[in-house]
C-alpha cells in the first residue's frame, strides 16, 4: 500500500527521512555556490547512493556525479547519468570489463594512481571497442592513495596517454586529511594540499599532456577550495543533507536529513531510550541530534537501542512520543536503509529507492 499523502506521523517507525523542500534549496545554494565561484561541480554521491537525488544534482546544473565504487556507477548509469567520475581505484580484471562496458551507456572517468593496472585497462577497453577515461589520482597529504606530487604524477599521465584504449582527462586528489586539523589552521592546509595538484597539473601541460580536468574538493572544504583559481570542478555532496558532521564543517546547508524514533522506554527522569540503534542511526563520526529535547550531554548506540543521557529531569516526554534526529554523518547512515521518505510539510511525497547501497564491487 502507498504511503504517498500520508502523515509522517502515520509511518512506523523508525525511518529515514527528508525535508524535501529544504533538501531541494540545500541542492540550490550549492549549485549557485559553485556557479558563482566560476568552478564545475560534480557532487559525491557515496553518502547519497539514491539515483531520484542525483537527477536533482544535475538539474540544478551539475556537470556529472562522483561515486566511490564501480557498482554505485552502475545503479547511476542505469538510471540515466550520463557523467560520471569514479573517485576511487578500480583493480582487477572483473572491474577492468565492467568499467569497459559502462563506457556504452554513459562516460565513467576512473582513478588511477599505479601503471600495473594499465594493461588491464588497456586490454579490456580494445576488447570492447572503447576507451577508457582515466585521471591520475594524486597525494595532496592524506596518505591515502595516490601518486606523489610532481615528477611521479607527471610519469603515470604520460603512460596513461601513451597507452591505447586509455584516455588521460586529468588528475584528482582529495584534501580530506586537513579536516583534522584545527579550524584556524584549516584554509592554509587547504592551499598547501591544493597547490600540489595544480603545480603537477602544469607540469603535465608543460610536458604536453593533455589536462581538462582538475577535480578535488569536498564539503568540508568547499568554501575555500571552490575560490582556488586552475580547479575545475569540485566533487562536495554530502553538504545536501546539512547533517550535524558538516554543520560542524560549517557548510551552507540547512539539516535536511532525519530519522524518526518513537520512545520506547523511559527508565529514569534524565534517560530517553528510542527504537533506533547503531543499525539505523549511527553515532560515530558525529552524534545525531534529537530536536526539539533540551540538556542532551550524550546520545549512544547499541545494535538496536538509542540512549539520550540529558543533564537535568525531563517528564515530558514520555512512551509512544516521535522525536526527529538530524543525522550525525549521513554517508554512515543512509547506507543502513532501503529507502528514504521525502515529506514537504508533514505529508509524504515521494519514497525513493537507496538503490546504490551495497553496491561494493
Amino acid at each position: 500500500m502507498s504511503i504517498i499523502g500520508a502523515t509522517l506521523d502515520d509511518l512506523d517507525t523508525p525511518f529515514l527521512w527528508t525535508d524535501v523542500e529544504v533538501l531541494d534549496a540545500n541542492i540550490q545554494t550549492v549549485a549557485d555556490y559553485f556557479r558563482a565561484a566560476g568552478v564545475g561541480w560534480r557532487p559525491h554521491t557515496k553518502g547519497v547512493k539514491t539515483p531520484a537525488i542525483a537527477h536533482k544534482f544535475i538539474a540544478a546544473g551539475a556537470l556529472g556525479i562522483t561515486c566511490a565504487k564501480l557498482g554505485e556507477a552502475e545503479v547511476m548509469a542505469a538510471a540515466g547519468i550520463r557523467e560520471i567520475l569514479i573517485a576511487n581505484q578500480t583493480v582487477g580484471p572483473h572491474k577492468y570489463r565492467r568499467l569497459a562496458a559502462i563506457q556504452r551507456q554513459t562516460n565513467v572517468i576512473a582513478a588511477v594512481d599505479d601503471a600495473s593496472t594499465l594493461p588491464g585497462l588497456s586490454a579490456a577497453a580494445l576488447a570492447a571497442g572503447v576507451e577508457i577515461p582515466l585521471l591520475v589520482e594524486m597525494n595532496g597529504g592524506m596518505n591515502r592513495a595516490g601518486t606523489e606530487p610532481g615528477a611521479a604524477t607527471v610519469e603515470l599521465a604520460r603512460q596513461i596517454h601513451e597507452t591505447p584504449g586509455l584516455r588521460l582527462d586529468g588528475l584528482m586528489a582529495w584534501e580530506g586529511h586537513v579536516l583534522a586539523l584545527p579550524e584556524e589552521q584549516r584554509e592554509a592546509g587547504i592551499h598547501s594540499a591544493v597547490g600540489l595538484l595544480l603545480s603537477s597539473a602544469e607540469m603535465c601541460r608543460a610536458a604536453g599532456l593533455p589536462v581538462k580536468i582538475v577535480s578535488c574538493g569536498g564539503s568540508g572544504t568547499m568554501t575555500v577550495t571552490a575560490h582556488i583559481p586552475g580547479i575545475t570542478e569540485m566533487q562536495a555532496g554530502g553538504a545536501i543533507f546539512g547533517d550535524a558532521t558538516y554543520k560542524r564543517w560549517h557548510a551552507p546547508t540547512q539539516s535536511a536529513l532525519f530519522v524518526r524514533v518513537v520512545v520506547s522506554s523511559r527508565p529514569a527522569p534524565d534517560r530517553i531510550i528510542v527504537d533506533a540503534g547503531w543499525k539505523t542511526l549511527p553515532a560515530w563520526i558525529t552524534q545525531p541530534v534529537p530536536i526539539g529535547v533540551e540538556g542532551v550531554v550524550q546520545v549512544s548506540m547499541s545494535a538496536e537501542h538509542g540512549t539520550v543521557t540529558l543533564d537535568r529531569a525531563n517528564t515530558d516526554l514520555r512512551v509512544g512520543d516521535f522525536i526527529d534526529f538530524v543525522v550525525g554523518y549521513g554517508d554512515n547512515t543512509l547506507c543502513l536503509h532501503d529507502e528514504i521518505v521525502g515529506a514537504r510539510n508533514g505529508r509524504v511525497e515521494a519514497v525513493w529507492p537507496v538503490s546504490a547501497r551495497g553496491k561494493l564491487t
